[in-house]
C-alpha cells in the first residue's frame, strides 16, 4: 500500500465526492444546538495492522486479506445504528483509530463521514482524526484522506531512535517518520499531533531527551508522550520475563517524563493532560471530550462507548463494549445493525468516579460547574472540604480546592495515580455516609 495506483486514485476521487455530498447535507441541515445529552462524539475503529508491535496488547489483527467493502458497509450500519439508539443529534468530532486506520482506503472513512452527517448534524468543522503510521501513509494516501474529509493526523512515530523502533517491531525507520512528518504538516498544517515513547528497556535519559529536542525541530503543535506499558501476551513482555532483554527502570521512566515535560513547556507546550502537550491552542478536542466524561460511541470491533439509550424512559448511562473478533462482529452487525457485546448500566458513584479519575488527568480539573452537571447530590466540598488526606495533598501543593474547582498542581499531574487512590476513597467514604444502604444492614 505504499502508493495509490490506478484503482486507488479512483478510490481517492470517489471519496472526495462522497465528502463534497457530505458538506452540502452539513450546510443545508443549519447547526441546531441540542442538549448535552445529545450531543456526542465518534470514535471508529480499524482493527487490521501490517504486524503486531512487540509491546501492542491492543484489538488487532492481522489478516490474511480483508474484504474492506463488507467492513465498509458494517461500519456505516453500526454508526447509523448507535446514532439511532442514543438519540445524539450532533457529533462534535470523528476518531478514526486501531489497529492501523492509515490502511483503509480514504472510501471508506469518506462513507463513515457521510452517514454520520446524514443520521446527524456533524459540523463542517468537526475535528475528523486519522491514526497513521509513517509506513502506510506516504504523501498521495494522506492528500487522499484530506479529500475524504479528514482534517487532523496522529502519527504514531514512537521513537526516533531505529535500534528503538527495531525493538518495539515498528515496520518504519526514524527517516520514514520525519519524512511522513513532514509531508503530514504540509497537507494538515497546524493539525498534526506526534507520539513518543519512554521508559524502554535500557533506554537512557540523556539519549532519549536528544530525541525529544530533535522532534521539536520537526513536530507541529501537538506532542504525546507515553510510557512503555508491559503488557502480558506481548512479545516484549516474553523477553523481558526470560531475561533477554532488561526490565524498564521505572525511576529512569520517571526522570525522562518529568524532564521532557519541563522541555516542552520550555518549548511553549501547554500540559493540558498527563500524556498529553499543545501549544497554539492545538488540543485534540475528541479527547478532551473522554476526559470531560462527555458520550461518545464506539464503532468498529472492540469499540468502547458511553452514552445514555433513548426510549423506554432510561436517563442512565450505559458503558458498551463492541464484539472483539472482526468476522463475529461482522456477523452480528449484519443480524442485529450492531455487534454490542456488553452493556454495563452505570450507577451515580460510578460515574462521578469516572468524573473524579478522568477530570483531574487536565490541567483544569474539575470545575464545580463541571461537577454539577452530572447531578450530584454532593458538591466538591462535600466531598473534599474537611477530609484530613486531602488537606494534606494540599499543604504539599500537589493538589488545590478553590473557588474554580478541584484540579492538580504542576507538581500534582505529574504523580496524579497515587493520588487518585486518597481522592477516590474519599469519594466513596463520603458517598456511603452521605447515601443511606439499598441493601438492610448495608
Amino acid at each position: 500500500m505504499a502508493f495509490l495506483g490506478a484503482r486507488a486514485r479512483c478510490s481517492a476521487a470517489a471519496a472526495a465526492k462522497v465528502a463534497q455530498r457530505r458538506r452540502l447535507a452539513e450546510d443545508a441541515r443549519g447547526p441546531p444546538s441540542p442538549p448535552g445529552s445529545q450531543r456526542a462524539v465518534l470514535y471508529v475503529h480499524w482493527p487490521y495492522c501490517e504486524k503486531r508491535c512487540s509491546y501492542c496488547n491492543f484489538n488487532k489483527y492481522i489478516p490474511r486479506g480483508v474484504d474492506e467493502a463488507a467492513v465498509r458497509r458494517c461500519l456505516v450500519t453500526e454508526a447509523q445504528t448507535l446514532l439511532r439508539l442514543s438519540g445524539v443529534r450532533r457529533v462534535e468530532s470523528v476518531f478514526f483509530g486501531g489497529g492501523t486506520p492509515s490502511l483503509a482506503s480514504p472510501h471508506t472513512v469518506a462513507a463513515v463521514l457521510e452517514a454520520v452527517a446524514q443520521a446527524t448534524h456533524l459540523p463542517a468543522d468537526s475535528e475528523v482524526t486519522l491514526e497513521a503510521n509513517p509506513t502506510s501513509a506516504p504523501g498521495s494516501r494522506l492528500a487522499a484522506f484530506r479529500a475524504a474529509g479528514v482534517n487532523r493526523l496522529s502519527v504514531g512515530l514512537q521513537s526516533l531512535d531505529d535500534t528503538e523502533l527495531q525493538l518495539l517491531g515498528r515496520t518504519h525507520s526514524a527517516s520514514d517518520a520525519l519524512q511522513t512528518l513532514a509531508e503530514a504538516r504540509r497537507l494538515f498544517p497546524g493539525r498534526v499531533s506526534v507520539d513518543l515513547m519512554l521508559g524502554l528497556p535500557a533506554q537512557q535519559v540523556g539519549p532519549w531527551l536528544g530525541q525529544l529536542r530533535e522532534l521539536l525541530r520537526h513536530c507541529d503543535d501537538h506532542v504525546s508522550l507515553y510510557q512503555l506499558s508491559l503488557e502480558r501476551g506481548t512479545a516484549l513482555f516474553t523477553q523481558v520475563q526470560r531475561g533477554t532483554l532488561p526490565a524498564p527502570d521505572p525511576e529512569l521512566a520517571a526522570e525522562m517524563y518529568q524532564e521532557g515535560r519541563a522541555v516542552l513547556r520550555e518549548a511553549g507546550f501547554r500540559q493540558y493532560e498527563v500524556s498529553n502537550f499543545a501549544r497554539n491552542g492545538a488540543l485534540s478536542t475528541h479527547n478532551w471530550t473522554y476526559w470531560q466524561c462527555g458520550q461518545y460511541l464506539g464503532v468498529g470491533p472492540g469499540a468502547h462507548g458511553r452514552f445514555v439509550p433513548q426510549g423506554a424512559g432510561s436517563h442512565t448511562r450505559e458503558a458498551r463494549i463492541q464484539t472483539l473478533e472482526p468476522d463475529n462482529w461482522m456477523k452480528e452487525v449484519m443480524l442485529f445493525g450492531h455487534g454490542t457485546r456488553k452493556r454495563v448500566p452505570l450507577g451515580e458513584l460510578e460515574l462521578l468516579e469516572e468524573v473524579l479519575a478522568m477530570g483531574l488527568r487536565t490541567d483544569v480539573g474539575i470545575t464545580h460547574q463541571h461537577w454539577q452537571q452530572f447531578e450530584p447530590p454532593l458538591t466538591l466540598w462535600d466531598v473534599f472540604g474537611t477530609s484530613r488526606e486531602v488537606k494534606m495533598l494540599l499543604e504539599q501543593g500537589l493538589l488545590l480546592l478553590d473557588h474554580r474547582g478541584l484540579r492538580c498542581s504542576w507538581e500534582g499531574l505529574a504523580v496524579l495515580d497515587s493520588l487518585l487512590l486518597d481522592l477516590l476513597s474519599q469519594l466513596q467514604d463520603t458517598w456511603w455516609q452521605r447515601t443511606p444502604s439499598p441493601v438492610p444492614g448495608g
